[in-house]
C-alpha cells in the first residue's frame, strides 16, 4: 500500500486490522497493531512525505510459530537514518517496533506474534487470504472512525453513549450530503485523539500488570526468606527433644517425657509447614524448571502402593493402586509427577476413616487422566476451589492435621507439567481428584 496522503492513514490502519484479523490474531492484537501501524504512518507521512507499506508473514523456526510483520520504507531518507514514534506508548502496543537497513534503504519495521492456536499459514492459505483481501473494497474514512469509535466505547464501556454519538453523526452526515474531505480535518482530528486514548488505556494496563507482578514476587521473597529463617530453630528443638529422650541422657518422669514428645511434635508440625512454604514460594518464583524424560507410569504407580502401603495406618481403608494400560509411557517429570500423586494419595488416606482410596489412570487420546478417588467425607460445591488456595482447610479437618498448602502446591506443579488438577466430589460419597497431563510435551 502506499501512505501519500493523510486519508491513507484511514486505509491503512483499516487494511492492518483485516490482515491482522485473517492471520489470526486476536481481537485486542489486531486493535494494538492498527493503533500502532496508523501512529507511524502519521508520524512519517508529516516527516518525510509518506512511505510505501509492506505486510508479510514469516515462520519463528525457535517455537514455531508464525510472525506479522509490516515494513513502512520512506519516499525520502529519515533524518539521520533513525525513527522515534512520537508516543513513547506506541512501542508497547506491538512485540518489536524498530528502524532497520535493508536494501539500501531505512525500513521502519513493527511486528506482532501470532497466536499458536492460529490456522497455519501454509502457502495455499497465504494465496487464499491474498485473494480475499483483494476482492474487499476499501472503507471510507468515516468507515473506519465508525469501527474505532466502537473499539473505544467497549474499551470504556461506554457503549450506549458513544453509539448514540455516533448515529446523531452519521445521520447529519447523510441529512448535509457534504463530501468526506469537507469533513476531513474534524475527523481526523477526533481520529488522532481516539488514539491517545487507546494507547493511553493500554499503557495504563501495561503498569497495572507490572505492579501485580512485583507484588507476587514480593510475596515469593518474603515467604522464602522467613522459611529460610525458621527452619534453623526448629531443627534445633526437635534436635534437642530428640536428645532428652535419648537412653543416654538422664532419665526423664513420664509427665516430662509426655511435655518433650508434645514439643517434638509440634516442632515437626511447625518444620512440615515450613517446607511447605518453601516449596510454594519456588513454584511461585519460577524457580522449579521440570527435568523431562520419558516416564513409565507403571513405575511410579508400583513405587507409590509400596511406600504408601506402608504409611496405611487405618486397617479399616484399603488402598488400591490399579495398573495402568500398556503402554503407558508420558512425557513429563518423574520426580515432580510422583510427588503431585503421593500428596493426592497420603491425602486420601487421612480423610477416609473406612472404605478405599484408589488410583487409577486411562488414555483419551493424546492425554493421560490420572484419578485418585476417596470413600471419605466428600467436600461440598461452595468449597471445592478454596481448598486449592493457600492454608485454606475444609472445617472439621483440622483435628486431622495439615498446613493447607498441599494441594495449591500440587495444582501448582501440574500446571507447571502442562496439564490441570480438577475436583468432583459430593458430600457423604467421597472425592476424585483427576490429574490431566498431555502424553507428549510437545
Amino acid at each position: 500500500m502506499a501512505l501519500r496522503v493523510e486519508q491513507d492513514i484511514f486505509l491503512i490502519r483499516q487494511r492492518g486490522r483485516e490482515v491482522a484479523a485473517a492471520v489470526g490474531l486476536e481481537h485486542q492484537d489486531q486493535v494494538r497493531i492498527a493503533t500502532a501501524l496508523s501512529e507511524v504512518a502519521r508520524d512519517l507521512l508529516h516527516a518525510v512525505g509518506g512511505a510505501d507499506v509492506t505486510f508479510r508473514t514469516e515462520l519463528d523456526t525457535t517455537d514455531g510459530r508464525f510472525v506479522l510483520w509490516v515494513d513502512l520504507t520512506p519516499v525520502r531518507p529519515l533524518p539521520d537514518g533513525r525513527y522515534a514514534p512520537a508516543s513513547g506508548a506506541v512501542a508497547r502496543l506491538v512485540d518489536t517496533l524498530s528502524a532497520v537497513w535493508t536494501r539500501g534503504d531505512t525500513v521502519v519495521r513493527m511486528s506482532r506474534r501470532v497466536p499458536a492456536s492460529a490456522q497455519a499459514l501454509t502457502s495455499d492459505r497465504l494465496a487464499e487470504l491474498r485473494a480475499e483481501l483483494g476482492r474487499s473494497a476499501p472503507g471510507s474514512a468515516l468507515d473506519e472512525l465508525a469501527e474505532q469509535n466502537g473499539q473505544l466505547i467497549a474499551a470504556l464501556d461506554e457503549v450506549r453513549s458513544q453509539r448514540d454519538e455516533l448515529a446523531v453523526l452519521n445521520a447529519e452526515l447523510e441529512e448535509t450530503n457534504r463530501g468526506v474531505m469537507a469533513l476531513y480535518g474534524q475527523l481526523s482530528e477526533e481520529l488522532e485523539e481516539t488514539n491517545r486514548g487507546v494507547v493511553a488505556l493500554y499503557a495504563e494496563l501495561d503498569e497495572k500488570s507490572a505492579q501485580l507482578r512485583a507484588a507476587s514476587e514480593s510475596k515469593s521473597r518474603f515467604l522464602a526468606n522467613v522459611s529460610h529463617e525458621l527452619r534453623a530453630p526448629v531443627t534445633a528443638i526437635i534436635g534437642l527433644g530428640r536428645l532428652l529422650t535419648d537412653s543416654a541422657s538422664d532419665p526423664l518422669t513420664p509427665e516430662q517425657s509426655e511435655q518433650v514428645e508434645l514439643i517434638r511434635a509440634a516442632a515437626a508440625d511447625l518444620l512440615t509447614l515450613v517446607n511447605d512454604l518453601l516449596d510454594l514460594a519456588k513454584a511461585e518464583s519460577g524457580r522449579i524448571e521440570p527435568d523431562w524424560t520419558d516416564v513409565d507410569l507403571r513405575v511410579v504407580f508400583g513405587q507409590l502402593r509400596g511406600t504408601l502401603r506402608a504409611l496405611s495406618a487405618r486397617p479399616e481403608v484399603a488402598l488400591v493402586v490399579e495398573e495402568p494400560p500398556a503402554p503407558a509411557i508420558i512425557r513429563s517429570d518423574e520426580v515432580l509427577l510422583a510427588q503431585v500423586l503421593r500428596n493426592l494419595l497420603h491425602n486420601g488416606l487421612k480423610f477416609t476413616e473406612r472404605g478405599e482410596v484408589r488410583m487409577h489412570a486411562r488414555r483419551v487420546g493424546d492425554r493421560w487422566r490420572l484419578a485418585v478417588s476417596d470413600t471419605g467425607a466428600g467436600i461440598p460445591p461452595e468449597l471445592q476451589e478454596r481448598i486449592f488456595e493457600e492454608f485454606y482447610q475444609v472445617p472439621g479437618s483440622s483435628r486431622v492435621g495439615g498446613t493447607g498448602l498441599g494441594l495449591p502446591y500440587a495444582r501448582r506443579l501440574v500446571t507447571l507439567l502442562g496439564g490441570s488438577l480438577e475436583l468432583a466430589s459430593e458430600p457423604g460419597r467421597g472425592s476424585t481428584f483427576t490429574v490431566d497431563l498431555p502424553v507428549d510435551r510437545a
